[in-house]
């Protein structure tokens, strides 16, 4: 059993006692992180290799950020998500773990609103992952694109859909984006295994919207058919977001069950 967890922890140095708690409590064998906001060279790289983790980071200085942690061997590794070589925004890195399953930690663009410029940048970063993601079910390898998408999918994923229609998050455009990559065949790991409304993953900080539960569902584990198969469970930590100087975003994870990686010839 592997246990794959995406979670947008708004700076890997702040929320450094918060995550490493997280991961000692539930020990998952990869991790996907989002929003680290540290290069490359400033990743605090020995917490999590002394709990046993390869650290793969892809960052930028303030801002941005994604990583792969697994406790298993990482290669193949993809820094950039293609499409668009003038990108240099650090918001994808894709990596073969353990020699058996294909991970990508996504972080979509916010969009600002959805009549600026970051919005259509927004659109066009969906529209290169719509692309990654058909290339990589041709390959019919178990893969999971995990991450902060930045889209609540349905109406049940957010707090009041009619008062956040049209808005950013939850704009037609963008649940259209999103659509699409889930309609090449790929399967949103949360809602497969837990159907209920308002499973949400991020509260703002402002207006006492963790407080009072106006959340949104924006971070989704997105699996091929091959990891679909072997899909077991799926859930969010929740409480990780009510705990003191917590991210606004909460871990969710899925369990697959993994064969043993091939032994060497």
């Amino acid at each position: 059993m592997s246990r794959i967890a995406t979670y947008n922890v708004n700076s890997v140095k702040a929320r450094l006692n918060r995550l490493t708690e997280w991961l000692d409590r539930t020990a998952p064998d990869i991790v996907l992180l989002q929003e680290t906001k540290s290069t490359d060279a400033d990743f605090p790289r020995t917490p999590f290799e002394e709990r046993g983790y390869t650290v793969t980071p892809v960052g930028q200085k303030t801002y941005n950020g994604v990583a792969i942690l697994a406790r298993d061997s990482v290669e193949d590794v993809i820094d950039t998500l293609p499409g668009d070589a003038s990108d240099t925004e650090a918001r994808y890195v894709e990596a073969v773990v353990g020699g058996r399953l294909r991970v990508a930690s996504v972080y979509v663009p916010m969009g600002q609103a959805v009549d600026s410029d970051k919005f259509t940048y927004k659109l066009d970063f969906l529209a290169r992952l719509y692309e990654r993601a058909r290339t990589l079910l041709a390959w019919e390898e178990a893969f999971v694109l995990a991450g902060d998408y930045n889209v609540a999918p349905e109406p049940a994923d957010v707090h009041d859909p009619e008062g956040c229609r049209g808005d950013v998050l939850f704009s037609r455009p963008e649940r259209a984006a999103l659509r699409a990559i889930q309609h090449l065949g790929l399967t949103d790991a949360l809602r497969t295994m837990d159907p209920r409304p308002g499973l949400f993953t991020w509260w703002h900080y402002r207006g006492g919207a963790w407080q009072k539960d106006t959340g949104y569902r924006l971070d989704h584990l997105l699996l091929s058919p091959q990891a679909t198969d072997r899909l077991t469970a799926a859930g969010v930590d929740k409480g990780e977001r009510g705990r003191e100087k917590a991210s606004d975003h909460a871990p969710v994870w899925c369990d697959l069950t993994m064969e043993a990686a091939p032994a060497p010839v």
